[in-house]
């Protein structure tokens, strides 16, 4: 039972569109060329994906007498998720934050699964109104958020355990692939 899955991942992460993938990995390195951040956002186990990218970028890319890259996950304080949840609305939870953090050519990575929720797309509207970059990670064809972002990466698969598994793997690629371009520098 358990191999079924595994198998049907593995032919999943073989169809990942390698072109979809390097434009990424082009936009998180240009931001960190431009000293700028990656500022990332989704939710529930999109969230996790948020905050996991943000730590591999924080600790996985740091290479001794090199610049760090600058990253920060609009997930990680949940007191201020919920209070602007309470307080406006949850579709507002990402784009009230923005202006704490985002400057002019940062670039928003904003991830979910169906590439429909609301909250994510706001904040990408928000940021491209400011001058940002879009990186848009879903799943499901695509949703709104493939035709909405800058740069588009859609999982193919309509199976969420699986969409979220190649999120996770293109993560992890962004990580070590920044990391063995900052060593090149």
């Amino acid at each position: 039972m358990m191999q079924q899955y595994f198998r049907q991942l593995a032919t999943v992460l073989g169809n990942v569109s390698d072109a979809q993938a390097e434009a990424v990995l082009e936009v998180l390195w240009q931001t960190y060329q431009r000293d700028n951040t990656v500022i990332v956002c989704g939710n529930g186990g999109s969230a996790a994906s948020a905050s996991h990218l943000v730590c591999d970028l924080g600790k996985w890319t740091v290479v001794p007498d090199k610049r760090r890259f600058r990253a920060v996950a609009l997930t990680d304080n949940m007191p201020l998720v919920t209070a602007w949840g309470n307080d406006t609305a949850y579709d507002q939870v990402f784009v009230e934050q923005l202006p704490m953090f985002f400057r002019p050519g940062d670039t928003l990575v904003a991830i979910s699964g169906s590439g429909n929720s609301p909250n994510v797309l706001n904040a990408c509207t928000w940021v491209k109104a400011h001058g940002g970059t879009t990186v848009g990670m879903s799943g499901f064809g695509g949703g709104k958020l493939a035709s909405q972002a800058d740069v588009a990466f859609v999982a193919p698969s309509s199976f969420m355990p699986e969409v979220e598994d190649v999120h996770i793997a293109l993560c992890h690629a962004l990580a070590v692939n920044l990391a063995n371009r900052i060593r090149a520098l």
